[in-house]
């Protein structure tokens, strides 16, 4: 079971475990209550105020308010009108990663999310519930929008998802796991659209990979070097450490 703690960092070793291993994850109770009482200072704070995204429009739109009795209506159509998207589906390890990213943010108590998006995400990676994210559509200059749209309309109960190596609408394997969709309270669809979730879990994935690589090629270099009975002074301590780099004194 891997931790994940608002005041520490998420390591490669705990995202390769979760990802790669199916370890499960808690939150542990210090960032489940500063979760809650972020979302309670902001549902404090913005009454009788204008903010960006919670009572108003987005981007250019921001000039025009919206009536109090619309903004969950809102939110819901922010994440259904982002989830466009086009392309095969991002491989489940990756999209795996993006959720456990996404919960890793949200999960500081910075964001004046509902604690239910907090434990949803955290049921979702627990029992390998993935959201079917398309490829393209996304480009990051202000966060994974289109792809975490996806992530997110997965979250309200609609969409797809993976499970098991096969496709389903979201409703039916959330009924089959006893998983209840959120429900909007204040500014969720900004909240967890808003991101680089999905550029950071994939970068994330590949950093393992990588380094994954790189051990087998050395051990399959230093197998043929004692095979062919190669001269070995390039190895040397003293002659590598010359030149400082500690990438070249490592391998």
């Amino acid at each position: 079971m891997q931790q994940l703690r608002s005041e520490a960092e998420l390591t490669i070793e705990q995202v390769k475990a979760i990802v790669l291993q199916d370890d499960e994850i808690t939150l542990d109770k210090e960032s489940m209550l500063k979760v809650q009482e972020s979302f309670d200072f902001l549902l404090r704070f913005s009454k009788d105020k204008i903010i960006y995204g919670i009572n108003t429009g987005f981007g250019p739109m921001a000039q025009y308010q919206v009536d109090s009795d619309r903004q969950k209506e809102l939110q819901y159509n922010l994440i259904r009108s982002h989830a466009a998207g086009a392309g095969e589906k991002i491989p489940d390890s990756y999209v795996k990663a993006v959720m456990l990213s996404r919960l890793n943010s949200i999960a500081k108590g910075n964001s004046g999310i509902h604690p239910s998006c907090v434990e949803l995400l955290q049921d979702m990676i627990n029992k390998n519930v993935f959201p079917y994210i398309p490829e393209h559509g996304g480009v990051g200059a202000s966060g994974d929008l289109v792809q975490l749209s996806h992530l997110a309309l997965v979250m309200i109960g609609e969409g797809k998802v993976t499970w098991q190596g096969d496709v389903f609408p979201t409703h039916e394997i959330f009924r089959k796991l006893n998983l209840k969709p959120i429900k909007v309270e204040l500014r969720e669809g900004l909240s967890l659209i808003n991101g680089t979730s999905v550029m950071t879990g994939i970068g994330m994935v590949n950093v393992i990979k990588a380094k994954q690589l790189l051990q087998w090629s050395l051990a399959a270099s230093s197998m043929l070097n004692e095979i062919v009975e190669s001269f070995d002074d390039h190895f040397s301590k003293e002659l590598n450490a010359v030149k400082k780099h500690c990438g070249q004194a490592y391998i």
